[in-house]
């Protein structure tokens, strides 16, 4: 009998939801290195379950995986905390409808100028054309000039920092971006905001809304 309880304790504890993950790394697109509440690097293959983490799709650098039935889209080295969730009655969220081509788009606002944002989970920041830049205010040349990959080649680019930015009801303050000079027309709402709400995709509609 307590053979039984103890295997039935171990069970319950792996499958308890993690409180903390955090990619590691990924093995091609077959399976993500996450840890889990600060424990060893464990090895998860595409489609399976450990401790309440599944993996649901493996990319370079990011691994999609569901906690708790939501999605969560993780970049390597950062962090995704259950417990730094608000309640769920008090939590800031957005939804968006798919256009004809299947992209999200958001009517937002930047440092408190209206912005249309595309939902774009391969950008690693929130990425702002520059003619929307100097719209916005933003003195982008005085940041650090770097040269990124677009979908028309390579393109100079300044990193910044948005004092807030605002999709529906959320609001995130101090979020890293990079400002494009060529070869972006939209602005990308990139994994600097994503990574700190949860996205829920529900046919056309996709739900965000604020973790932390």
């Amino acid at each position: 009998m307590l053979r039984i309880i103890a295997l039935f304790l171990l069970a319950a504890a792996g499958a308890a939801a993690a409180a903390d993950v955090a990619l590691i790394g990924v093995i091609g697109d077959k399976a993500a290195v996450v840890a889990i509440d600060g424990g060893e690097p464990k090895t998860i293959k595409l489609g399976q379950t450990w401790r309440g983490v599944t993996v649901i799709a493996v990319e370079r650098e990011r691994a999609t995986v569901e906690i708790d039935g939501k999605r969560r889209v993780l970049q390597r080295g950062v962090h995704y905390r259950r417990d730094s969730a608000a309640p769920a009655g008090n939590r800031q969220s957005a939804t968006l409808a798919a256009d004809s081509r299947g992209h999200f788009i958001a009517e937002g606002t930047i440092n408190g100028g209206p912005v249309r944002l595309l939902v774009d989970t391969g950008a690693t920041s929130v990425a702002i054309p520059a003619a929307d830049a100097v719209r916005l205010g933003i003195d982008y040349r005085r940041g650090q000039r770097i040269t990124i990959q677009t979908a028309n080649g390579a393109a100079p680019a300044y990193v910044a920092m948005l004092d807030r930015i605002r999709v529906g009801a959320i609001e995130l303050h101090g979020v890293d971006a990079v400002v494009v000079e060529q070869g972006l027309s939209i602005a990308l709402l990139g994994m600097s905001f994503l990574n700190r709400v949860e996205m829920k995709r529900e046919g056309v509609t996709l739900t965000l809304t604020r973790q932390f």
